[in-house]
């Protein structure tokens, strides 16, 4: 979450509220966080120095207004160039997607080869627990499970295979001619 907090202030200087309502806006559609948990990562960002307080509104509640600060900017730039980590593949590559206009274009295909490269070896993984499981021997009374819980297994390779075919398609629309 804090990387997106990044993002968002990247973008521009906002109060709480306007990180609020930036999540529920958008960012929500892959990356669900509550007002509190909001709250949590900006006294982080604020205690590692990635953030400051730009000013106070002086109307009304005394809203702080918080922008990032040099060691923020380049956290941001280390997390977005770098290589995908945690076990939510969808959210860590959505969250960079969402904000791949804030890198370079040059830094733009090397960052989505960096998601693709992560999705093809989740989906390795995924194909060699299928190689793996074969057609087991299921006790009869496990059946209606085991048939879910390959049905489970079956929906993630098939999103893992969607989402390889729909990142190799942006990058060729996104790789510069001359490649």
């Amino acid at each position: 979450m804090a990387h997106v907090i990044l993002g968002l202030l990247l973008i521009a200087p906002q109060t709480f509220y306007d990180l609020i309502k930036g999540f529920e806006a958008g960012i929500a559609l892959f990356y669900s966080a509550s007002s509190g948990s909001i709250k949590r990562a900006l006294d982080t960002l604020l205690t590692r120095g990635l953030i400051e307080v730009a000013s106070v509104e002086a109307a009304g509640r005394g809203r702080k207004v918080y922008r990032l600060t040099d060691a923020g900017r380049q956290e941001f730039h280390a997390w977005m160039t770098g290589d995908l980590t945690g076990p939510d593949l969808e959210t860590a590559a959505l969250s960079r997607l969402y904000f791949l206009g804030l890198l370079e274009p040059a830094e733009r295909v090397p960052a989505l080869r960096r998601i693709t490269a992560r999705i093809e070896a989740d989906l390795a993984t995924l194909s060699a627990l299928d190689e793996h499981l074969g057609t087991p021997d299921v006790p009869e009374e496990h059946h209606d499970l085991a048939t879910h819980q390959r049905a489970t297994l079956d929906y993630g390779i098939a999103s893992h295979r969607f989402a390889l075919d729909w990142f190799r398609a942006h990058i060729d629309r996104h790789e510069p001619p001359d490649h």
